[in-house]
């Protein structure tokens, strides 16, 4: 494995990632961020949990490109259900546009089946909020280089109801009760999961995280601690040729648990829409 990226928040290492990790093809090897601290460095991410280990920290992971799987573990197919498949894509590291201790822009390729299918332009960010905060910023262009057209789809599209994830993926370490999740105006699981908001919080005992996008959001808090968009919500996501899509997700890692009003703060603070 090529040593990882530290990113810096002032003097203090808040994260690490790897661009070029060596892993088995049914994980759907992808460039990931891990350990993600805060910055009094509690570890707000995992890493290949014994639940699902395809959850690789935070990334890019997306479930059906084409019918490639760029996201690990089984494919959910129409009438079979979750299904082991050799549909597995690979993020490939393309070189640098920018690297610095606060952040990167970087060339991505994804390939299945010996080509590619998307050309992908990443930047991710640094930013200290207060002393107690930082934000992660985290854009991501995806280019359609086939030629011909393409399209995005879920779980959801492909017949599994409220499994719309796909895109910007943020597994969260599982502590000993599972971590509140709330928005500005919705507490819970169910109440938040496959809906937009401007922002939307998830509180461990710990630590806090307060992300923004523009998307519906897939929640797990029962199951496991994870939250993911969703391009791919409801209908297949249309990419013409030389089309992109991109999508920016920031997110406010802070120490302790915010309630409402000081997750509402944050959001504030790092730019989280009109509502926040």
């Amino acid at each position: 494995m090529t040593e990882p990226l530290e990113l810096r928040c002032g003097d203090r290492v808040v994260g690490r990632y790897v661009h070029r990790p060596e892993l088995p093809g049914e994980l759907s090897p992808r460039p990931y961020l891990h350990p993600v601290r805060t910055l009094g460095g509690v570890p707000v991410t995992e890493l290949m949990p014994a639940d699902h280990a395809h959850h690789l920290g935070v990334s890019v992971a997306v479930p059906d490109v084409e019918g490639h799987n760029f996201w690990g573990g089984r494919t959910f197919v129409r009438g079979q259900g979750p299904t082991a498949r050799d549909n597995h894509g690979v993020q490939r590291h393309g070189g640098w546009l920018r690297r610095t201790d606060e952040g990167f822009t970087e060339k991505l390729s994804w390939t299945a089946g010996g080509r590619e299918l998307l050309h992908e332009r990443r930047t991710v960010d640094v930013r200290r909020i207060d002393d107690t905060a930082w934000a992660l910023d985290l854009t991501s262009a995806l280019t359609n280089t086939t030629g011909r057209p393409l399209s995005i789809g879920s779980p959801a599209t492909n017949g599994r109801p409220g499994a719309g994830y796909g895109g910007f993926f943020w597994r969260a370490p599982k502590d000993a009760r599972p971590p509140e999740v709330f928005s500005a105006d919705a507490d819970g699981e169910d109440a938040v999961h496959g809906r937009p908001a401007d922002w939307l919080a998830l509180a461990g005992d710990r630590w806090t995280l307060v992300f923004a996008g523009p998307d519906p959001w897939f929640v797990r808090t029962g199951e496991y601690p994870g939250v993911g968009s969703s391009l791919a919500a409801r209908e297949r996501l249309a990419l013409p040729p030389a089309a992109t899509v991109t999508r920016r997700i920031t997110t406010g890692i802070a120490d302790g648990r915010l309630g409402r009003d000081g997750a509402a703060a944050l959001a504030r603070a790092m730019g989280g829409g009109p509502g926040a």
